[in-house]
């Protein structure tokens, strides 16, 4: 994020004002949103050559060698350890640049007893990366205090306020979590006021400038490191470093309970922040999401129940935790202050983490319930002839929740298919969230009007700002003619992108269980949609609530294959007995007493025989 000028204490880190929303806060219902009338359905290249190689060299089905290939598994020795993930896969930390001089700094504060201070962020990654430090810190006899900034009160970011009353009160180390890597005023005046400063954090460097001044600086992204997982959450950043600390103190335990038992946290972080569940990511999340079927602390399990999530029942998956958990403990930093998280998951009183963690129920709700206002307000404007026409859409009100406008902007995303800009006026300064789709660098447009902000960043899908609230006109104009000259109608939309067509008859329960293998599913490693043409409808469909719907299909085996949020599509398709549709589907098992089994889920459907897009380019 950038200031008017551009003095290197006046840049502002990348990712201030932005909101970061997980999974859970964008999608409405229990899977994807409604088909739109045109969507497209984006095939993957074949690359049979090498897929045949490696299902040969791995000894694995070549349908799951197409989708490892799709996944940058090129080798029998990847396959294996993505498909059995195991804590020894664990990346060595002091292959991050800078882990020795943060280690071994630490180690003389905890021996020496020096307060630290842990300076967080309001996010799920900021307060869980905060837990997972100060958990490592004091049990290794350390004293850490943490600082989470209040969204609208103090906003992203180091702030010198905070670091001159940590200096007053004896702190001499600062590590900051999620955060820091642009902060290089907060680093001057950490220097100034003879703090050490170790930055951990997992946003971009800035490209000029290099990183702040500091005494260790830990990001897989900054110049010269060589970290082979580059796609690390700020808390799987801050594990890294517990991860250091812990080994050295007590190896096997640290391997053997300790780490286990933080990656339950890591796995939360890694699912709300949507990095790429692959790598390293994806060993945090597998074996996390194992340790979640047995939650120990009293603040987890209190949120669990607050979430109706019962691990005795079934498996938790990564929808529970974006859909769930992650909402709720988001809801924190949108709509107070997110401080109270940390004590939800360190408290040890029973009493205290249950009205925690009824709290955040009650915040998400509230959460919900102004988003819902928002966004009655926001699609009634949609078919305004300045919005309709428009490809890049920027939509302002008065004094609307700064805590939910990142996510109405992906609400838009998701009905428009077009980039999309939320602004709330406050007074004379306005702020703003945006998000955007795949062939739109959102980032770069706002570096093309950059001198009407008072500050901004972000990347390429998504940004925050501020600006007078008086250019906000011109911005919507700005935008406006820059998205025109770079976005075709074909760029517009969200397509489908389904990995290969496969009959129906082709489904087989050791397809089910190798494509489960793949799991645990998220970005990076998305659930694969598959393509059948022609598939013949046995009955009329079944409705449910409304809005979700459920066929018999068949094409050589019968299946149930159930719609949800397609009820509106199915309805304009006037489907019954014998008619024919194309339908990309996922695989399901449902385990219902009376109807369960391997189903169907449609992620899309169309009349046979409907014209078919050409298959995405290799990359």
């Amino acid at each position: 994020m950038k200031t008017k000028t551009s003095s290197p204490e006046q840049i502002v880190p990348a990712s201030e004002e932005v909101d970061v929303v997980s999974a859970s806060e964008t999608v409405p219902g229990p899977a994807e949103p409604a088909v739109q009338p045109r969507q497209r359905w984006l095939l993957s290249p074949c690359r049979a050559e090498e897929a045949s190689l490696l299902a040969s060299e791995a000894k694995i089905p070549l349908l799951i060698a197409e989708l490892l290939l799709a996944r940058g598994i090129r080798s029998a020795a990847e396959a294996e350890q993505f498909l059995n993930p195991r804590i020894e896969h664990l990346l060595d930390p002091y292959s991050m640049l800078g882990m020795e001089r943060a280690v071994e700094r630490i180690q003389r504060a905890i021996a020496a007893q020096e307060p630290i201070l842990i300076y967080g962020d309001y996010d799920v990654d900021g307060t869980t990366a905060t837990v997972l430090l100060k958990t490592a810190i004091e049990m290794l006899g350390g004293a850490a205090h943490f600082h989470i900034p209040h969204r609208l009160r103090e906003g992203y970011g180091m702030q010198r306020e905070i670091l001159e009353t940590a200096a007053r009160e004896g702190v001499r180390l600062i590590i900051s979590v999620d955060t820091g890597i642009r902060a290089f005023a907060a680093a001057d005046a950490a220097a100034e006021l003879g703090l050490d400063l170790i930055v951990t954090d997992h946003h971009l460097p800035e490209p000029q400038l290099g990183v702040p001044r500091a005494l260790a600086v830990l990001n897989p992204n900054q110049p010269g490191c060589g970290y082979a997982c580059r796609h690390l959450c700020g808390a799987g950043v801050a594990f890294k470093l517990s991860q250091a600390l812990l080994e050295a103190w007590d190896l096997n335990r640290a391997r053997t309970k300790i780490l286990p038992s933080f990656l339950k946290m890591l796995a939360i972080a890694t699912i709300a922040d949507a990095v790429p569940l692959l790598g390293e990511n994806r060993v945090f999340v597998a074996l996390g999401l194992a340790e979640l079927r047995r939650p120990v602390g009293l603040g987890l399990r209190a949120l669990m129940r607050e979430a109706q999530i019962d691990t005795a029942r079934r498996p938790l998956t990564p929808i529970d935790v974006a859909f769930r958990l992650a909402p709720r403990i988001n809801a924190a930093g949108r709509m107070d202050i997110a401080t109270e998280v940390i004590e939800l998951f360190t408290t040890r009183d029973g009493g205290r983490a249950n009205d925690l963690a009824a709290k955040l129920e009650r915040l998400n709700q509230e959460r919900r319930a102004a988003e819902a206002a928002m966004l009655a307000e926001i699609t009634s404007r949609l078919d305004e002839p300045c919005f309709r026409d428009a490809r890049c859409i920027v939509m302002d009100g008065d004094n609307w929740h700064r805590g939910v406008i990142g996510i109405l902007a992906s609400r838009i995303v998701d009905q428009t298919g077009k980039p999309a800009i939320v602004v709330t006026r406050e007074g004379g300064e306005a702020y703003g969230s945006g998000r955007s789709i795949a062939s739109f660098h959102l980032l770069e447009a706002f570096e093309s009007c950059h001198e009407l902000f008072t500050r901004f960043g972000g990347h390429a899908h998504a940004v925050g700002f501020s600006l007078p609230s008086d250019r906000v006109e011109e911005l919507r104009s700005r935008l406006a003619t820059y998205a025109a000259e770079r976005l075709r109608d074909e760029d517009l939309g969200n397509p489908l992108e389904c990995h290969s067509e496969l009959q129906l008859d082709q489904i087989t329960p050791a397809l089910f269980s190798w494509l489960r293998r793949l799991e645990p599913f998220g970005m990076g490693n998305e659930e694969p949609v598959f393509v059948a043409r022609n598939v013949r409808v046995l009955t009329t469909p079944l409705f449910m609530k409304e809005k979700h719907a459920r066929l018999r299909v068949a094409q050589g085996t019968t299946f149930s294959a159930v719609g949800w949020n397609l009820a509106d599509c199915v309805r304009e398709l006037r489907l019954g007995p014998e008619s024919f549709v194309d339908l990309a589907w996922r695989l399901r098992e449902n385990d219902h007493p009376d109807f369960g089994g391997i189903e169907l889920e449609i992620a899309g459907i169309q009349p046979a025989g409907v014209p078919r897009d050409p298959p995405a380019q290799t990359t």
